[in-house]
């Protein structure tokens, strides 16, 4: 212990890793080059290395050179292995805590370890680095100044409806995370709940070859998954709900001065705010009360001149 704290605790050197400290170090989320110089030091210098998965860390270590102890830490372990973790960190040893990809301890059970050091006053810091969550925000194009990170959805439908049920009001920008098993139902519940003109960002893959960036509605996302198969892991950005009275472009119009346009006119309002053709006919159609297909032969008539 006391050879550690004089090899890293007082040479001097810039960015050196202190003995007893618990270090929270973001890896890449797919492309390896977005590993830090810093977090690189890090993982060379501490004690050991606390991984979600041994194997995935190893590898990620081995391009680097780096040989190290690894000590699994996951969600069906974390209470009996957190306080193992902190002992030894407490006794003088330093730390690294990292997640299979990205930020440790968001929407992570490293989340667990941190509170427990916090409440043990055991020193941690932050490598930061990759987080899908926030990555795909700035993808989004969709409103960044206030959002709501709401990770990973329930695999069972009614705790998933339920949920969504509490936040479909919600004002702010929405950020999930989605395996591609679950994509399809999750995108209908959402369309179901917070209706199809809704606008959503899908961001597959980031970093990786088959990097992929979808800005669509949530109708527009339910049909283009019922063509295509979703692969690899999905964060799904969805806009927040309008304020009442205020329609998505931020005009304030009710639902009498919308009915009071012809069928036309109506859809060229949601059309001039980006929705699809399609959205922006159910939209209107939903204004007037009506079925989508009432509303169609409105359109018709109109264009007949009847």
């Amino acid at each position: 212990m006391s050879h550690e704290k004089k090899s890293i605790g007082e040479t001097g050197e810039k960015n050196r890793v202190e003995a007893g400290t618990l270090y929270l170090v973001a890896t890449p989320i797919g492309n390896l080059s977005d590993l830090s110089e810093r977090a690189k030091k890090v993982l060379s210098e501490v004690g050991f290395v606390a991984a979600e998965d041994t194997r995935n860390t190893g590898k990620l270590l081995a391009c680097f050179g780096i040989k190290k102890e690894l000590i699994s830490y996951f969600e069906h372990n974390k209470r009996e292995r957190g306080e193992i973790i902190l002992d030894r960190v407490a006794a003088g040893e330093s730390a690294a805590l990292v997640t299979d990809a990205g930020m440790p301890a968001i929407s992570d059970p490293g989340e667990d370890i941190v509170r427990l050091a916090a409440e043990r006053g055991i020193p941690v810091k932050i490598v930061p680095g990759c987080c899908a969550a926030v990555s795909a925000l700035a993808l989004s194009a969709l409103s960044t100044g206030r959002f709501a990170f709401e990770g990973f959805l329930s695999t069972n439908r009614h705790e998933r409806n339920e949920r969504l049920s509490e936040v479909k009001d919600e004002r702010r920008t929405m950020i999930f995370y989605e395996a591609p098993h679950k994509l399809k139902n999750t995108l209908r519940d959402l369309c179901d709940l917070f209706g199809g003109e809704r606008k959503i960002t899908l961001c597959r893959e980031m970093t990786k070859i088959n990097e992929e960036t979808v800005r669509t509605t949530l109708a527009g996302a339910v049909s283009l998954y019922e063509t295509r198969e979703p692969r690899g892991e999905y964060v799904l950005v969805v806009e927040g709900a309008a304020e009442a009275g205020i329609e998505p472009d931020g005009r304030s119009e009710d639902a009498a001065e919308l009915a009071a346009l012809s069928p036309a006119e109506h859809v060229a309002h949601y059309l001039d705010a980006g929705m699809s053709k399609m959205d922006a006919v159910k939209a209107a159609a939903k204004d007037r009360g009506t079925s989508k297909s009432e509303f169609y032969d409105l359109l018709q008539k109109e264009r007949a001149g009847e």
